[in-house]
């Protein structure tokens, strides 16, 4: 039983970045990005998220031609092969992804820049909206909610009005809490803990913990290549409370964890 069949998809990571806080580095090079996609397929993702800028806490911001010279190659060739959703909330990188085969648009900064609005709307693909406190640069400087839950509630229902206002048929939209960005330990665990709650919005939920530094914060002495067990027991809390894809780094792992799981179950 695959993961899909499970009512559940698999986003698998590419990272074609120096920088990145999990895998920096690795698959800068297109032909090691696009063999790693492939592999994370076989492996059971049905969805590859590219992106060519580190967005991890205190990340620096690179040129648009730098983010596009670097992820244009890799979603090319992938695409032939999989969905391919652009990581990106710049609109040049955005639209060439799209020219380039992308067919699903993940913005951190859940299409408030009213360009990226409309070539979402325009391209009739899927959209996830990330909810974000700050910039990467600054967002876990002092994060302050005065009700988290509620807090990116009410963002979200902001957001999906634009998107419908705009013209995105609501079918096409999810929303993603945004764990590690702008949040303390205990903000991400309030949102981990109401995620079902996010349901009562009509729209998908993405789930993105995938070794994230929480994980760290509750288990210490754990670098982001030890945290395969946090991340597939936050991959199977996912699975649980109605998330409708999971974005991670080791699918083959998560989807044999959701596979025991569910057998256990008896679906």
């Amino acid at each position: 039983m695959t993961p899909a069949l499970m009512g559940i998809t698999l986003m698998g990571i590419v990272n074609v970045t120096p920088d990145s806080f999990s895998d920096g580095g690795k698959f800068i090079d297109p032909d090691r990005a696009i063999a790693h996609g492939l592999q994370l397929i076989k492996d059971g993702a049905s969805i590859l998220d590219v992106g060519g800028e580190s967005t991890r806490p205190g990340a620096v911001e690179i040129e648009t031609a730098e983010e596009i010279r670097r992820v244009i190659p890799v979603i090319k060739e992938l695409s032939k092969y999989a969905t391919v959703s652009i990581d990106s909330y710049r609109p040049a990188t955005i639209e060439a992804a799209l020219e380039a085969g992308a067919t699903f648009i993940n913005d951190i900064t859940a299409l408030e820049n009213p360009e990226n609005l409309r070539i979402a709307a325009d391209a009739k693909l899927p959209v996830c909206l990330m909810h974000m406190q700050g910039t990467p640069r600054t967002m876990q400087e002092n994060p302050v909610y005065d009700d988290v839950v509620a807090d990116v509630k009410q963002y979200f229902e902001t957001r999906i009005e634009a998107c419908l206002n705009a013209g995105i048929s609501q079918d096409l939209i999810f929303i993603d809490v945004g764990i590690g960005f702008g949040k303390t330990l205990d903000h991400n665990l309030a949102l981990l803990r109401n995620l079902a709650a996010f349901k009562s919005l009509g729209v998908k939920l993405l789930l993105g913990t995938s070794r994230k530094s929480f994980i760290e914060k509750i288990c210490s002495n754990t670098p982001a290549d030890q945290r395969l067990p946090g991340s597939l027991a936050t991959a199977l809390w996912g699975f649980e409370n109605k998330a409708d894809i999971l974005r991670i780094h080791d699918v083959k792992e998560t989807a044999q964890a959701l596979a025991v799981w569910n057998a256990v179950k008896g679906a």
